[in-house]
């Protein structure tokens, strides 16, 4: 069988701030190959795909080769996490019609290889979305951060910082069901109004009206911070390390304000790191792969019984791919963002 795919891709790697111009839809044709010793064993028709700001490191012409985060070749697929439909299947594990969730692309289909992340879904009566992000990747990433890295204490005061991101929003509530007094910043007024509203966070400031991040979280913690959850980095993890309390963790999840400036750098106080005894790690979701049974057996109850939630952006459509991800950058999104290729 074959099918046309509609892809997108990179005319060439991004050094600065991804832009339209830098993305192109290509079309190419696939089809299954059969026989013994044979590596593609799927064909799969994507439904919704993940968007994510970690893509653009994988973009640069400087990418640090990682196994499990190689760099994007121009011109070819970019690979990313989502659910899809069996097309064709040379695997009995997997038959037509099945939904799967794992490594996809920024494409209309997908052909999987062998020993590539897929697995049979199984809704469990959630929307498909919520098995992108807050049960996928980015709720791994969350649970394992928080819980391995950042090691809390009930009663500790936790700062997450864009908290209303895909990561961010649900760091926050696994600290609240916890039993931590948590506070996250966010990049406007409609965010911050989410993360206390909705979310359950005790308290919540836009970034963007703060002169001075030093003292606005003085202002919020004045009893100091006992853990930061940092996707930001720069002036933000400099803020927060000078709250920090002793013994005080930070966890390293991201520094997406580093990511499209080359020349930004977090800076923090290393005498407050030295005196006060304070632990920086950064960590990655391959990590904690081995936390993934509990992870999703836990976070699948609190959605299930309503103690969690699970916000979602989505944008509809292959050619919406790009501006989504830019977005990302612009701090267009709330909650996860994903693109639906296809109709379920």
């Amino acid at each position: 069988m074959e099918v046309e795919n509609r892809f997108i891709t990179i005319k060439a790697s991004i050094d600065g701030f991804p832009q339209l111009s830098d993305f192109e839809v290509k079309t190419e044709t696939l089809s299954l190959s059969f026989g013994v010793g044979n590596k593609q064993v799927v064909l799969v028709k994507n439904i919704y795909v993940s968007i994510d700001p970690y893509q653009l490191n994988r973009m640069k012409s400087s990418q640090t080769v990682l196994s499990f985060a190689s760099a994007i070749i121009p011109g070819e697929a970019i690979d990313t996490y989502g659910v899809g439909r069996v097309v064709e299947s040379d695997k009995p594990d997997f038959q037509k019609g099945d939904l799967v969730v794992g490594l996809l692309s920024w494409g209309e289909y997908t052909i999987v290889n062998e020993g590539t992340i897929l697995n049979k879904l199984d809704p469990m009566g959630l929307p498909l979305p919520h098995h992108v992000g807050t049960l996928g990747i980015s709720g791994l990433t969350a649970y394992g951060g928080f819980f391995e890295v950042c090691k809390p204490k009930k009663g500790e005061t936790v700062f997450v910082s864009a908290a209303s991101g895909s990561v961010g929003c649900l760091v926050g509530q696994y600290a609240k069901l916890f039993g931590c007094y948590v506070v996250g910043c966010a990049g406007s007024q409609k965010k911050v109004d989410l993360l206390k509203e909705e979310l359950g966070f005790d308290d919540a400031f836009n970034y963007k009206e703060e002169t001075d991040l030093k003292s606005a979280l003085k202002r919020y913690f004045p009893g100091g911070i006992d853990i930061y959850f940092d996707n930001v980095g720069g002036g933000m993890l400099e803020a927060a390390v000078a709250n920090m309390n002793t013994f005080g963790r930070v966890a390293i999840c991201g520094v997406i304000s580093e990511y499209t400036d080359n020349g930004k750098r977090a800076a923090p106080n290393m005498l407050d790191v030295l005196y006060k005894s304070i632990t920086i790690q950064g960590f990655l979701v391959k990590d904690y792969i081995k936390l993934h049974k509990d992870f999703f057996s836990t976070t699948m109850e609190h959605l299930q019984t309503g103690k969690m939630k699970a916000p979602t952006d989505i944008s509809c459509g292959l050619e919406s791919v790009p501006s989504a991800f830019i977005g990302l950058f612009l701090g267009d999104n709330v909650g996860k963002k994903i693109v639906q290729i296809a109709d379920e």
